[in-house]
């Protein structure tokens, strides 16, 4: 804990916190808009079966005119309950008896009909090519979508196993970490830094080995022992912690996905959609740091993937043609979800320890990427029940609401050090409220 008084000296946020956030940015808006790809790769258009009478290359080079397309796309194709032309099936042979109905409609299921044994037709005056047109991924195919898309995010999962530990670290540690891993040497050269940076020319007097030794002596000598991503388990108050910050990121992670990669379903014109919600999460993201310092983390947390959880079960019982409506309830989705991601990550932060609070990032990376990769498969379940898929992803951010309840409020809480600061936090808080006190004391 006595680490927050070498950053009341070399600047708390300066010059070089805005510069890191600046530098790290990029990469994230990079792999946010890589998966939003997904909802224009992946998208699905309107299509038919195809019809030989109808999309013959040589009967239509022979067309006299006689009778239009949409004509022979009546006698071709049955209509649905919204009296569309069906997507999946088409006439076993041409129903000229339609063309003499004069605007009523027939009992379509009286009719013999097929599926598109011949393959689709698609509409590409929005999409020249998509992963559905190209592979046919409709219809009893449907389901093969979302698998490839879980597939995507898989790799998602697997990559980052795999280049998190090739990688080098072109940003600066963190000083915080380096201490508490026995490397007071590199830590002090770290603050240094960013106390330059940050335009404190007082800082140099205060940061040496002797000051550091003095403040963090209890951090320092548990620092000398080894640890391990096994250690987030051996304590009891860890391991709880831990327990429920995976699957609170996992509930969370489900119906932002979700919601992610399917804006298709929620409007028509998806280029509108997108950036509707795009505008809506920068802002909300903003919005939240203030509404945490406020209300706190864990009614926070909870009330949002509420929220998240009514708006995406209620758009379930909103009609498609409701497409006004059906965005607004989405867009309040969108945006509390991103805002209880934003809240987890804080809350994160400040429940584990320095120590052991990079590998912990590993396990939740690993929660967020498995929900990352469920989302879309969860979407397989349509075939048995349309609203399945969009039911348990409002369920899941109701139960890890619920979840955060469990965990400590941390507001105005300094960052634990080690895993005995969070272990003993009764006693821990109270030596934080003494410290406090006795550097106010002694500044005035």
């Amino acid at each position: 804990m006595a680490f927050e008084e070498f950053l009341d000296e070399v600047g708390g946020l300066g010059k070089f916190q805005i510069l890191q956030f600046v530098l790290i940015l990029p990469s994230l808006m990079i792999t946010v808009c890589q998966i939003l790809l997904e909802n224009f790769t992946a998208a699905v258009p309107h299509h038919r079966c195809w019809v030989h009478i109808l999309d013959n290359a040589t009967v239509s080079g022979n067309d006299t005119g006689i009778l239009s397309p949409d004509v022979l796309l009546r006698i071709s194709i049955p209509l649905d309950s919204n009296l569309k032309p069906e997507k999946c099936r088409r006439f076993l042979h041409p129903q000229w008896q339609l063309l003499h109905l004069n605007g009523t409609f027939p009992n379509m299921t009286d009719l013999d009909t097929e599926p598109c044994v011949d393959g689709w037709v698609f509409d590409h005056s929005l999409f020249s090519s998509t992963i559905v047109t190209e592979w046919d991924f409709v219809c009893d195919h449907q389901s093969q979508k979302p698998v490839a898309q879980s597939m995507f995010m898989a790799g998602m999962l697997v990559g980052g196993f795999i280049y998190g530990h090739l990688s080098d670290r072109w940003l600066m540690e963190s000083a915080r970490w380096l201490i508490i891993t026995n490397k007071p040497d590199e830590g002090l050269k770290e603050l240094k830094k960013v106390a330059h940076r940050n335009g404190m020319k007082n800082a140099e007097a205060t940061l040496n080995m002797e000051g550091l030794r003095v403040i963090m002596q209890e951090e320092l000598e548990i620092a000398q022992m080894k640890t391990t991503v096994f250690d987030l388990f051996r304590t009891p108050n860890l391991r709880k912690r831990i327990c429920l910050l995976f699957f609170v990121r996992f509930g969370t992670t489900i119906p932002l996905y979700g919601i992610f990669i399917n804006l298709q379903h929620f409007g028509s014109n998806i280029f509108l959609v997108q950036v509707i919600f795009g505008a809506l999460t920068g802002l909300i993201r903003c919005l939240i740091p203030p509404v945490l310092n406020h209300m706190g983390r864990r009614p926070t947390q909870t009330l949002l993937m509420v929220l998240v959880g009514l708006s995406i079960l209620a758009n379930t019982f909103v009609p498609q043609e409701m497409q006004t409506v059906r965005v607004t309830m989405a867009s309040v989705g969108m945006g509390c979800v991103a805002a209880s991601n934003t809240s987890i990550s804080v809350h994160f932060a400040e429940l584990l320890p320095t120590l052991v609070r990079a590998k912990a990032t590993g396990i939740d990376m690993m929660a967020s990427r498995c929900g990352a990769a469920l989302a879309p498969l969860l979407m397989t379940l349509a075939v048995y029940l349309p609203t399945l898929p969009w039911i348990i992803y409002g369920v899941c951010p109701i139960i890890a609401g619920l979840l955060v309840l469990l965990q400590p409020e941390t507001r105005h809480l300094p960052l634990p050090d080690t895993i005995q600061d969070v272990e003993d936090k009764k006693q821990f808080s109270r030596k934080v409220n003494e410290k406090d006190f006795c550097i106010k004391v002694t500044k005035f």
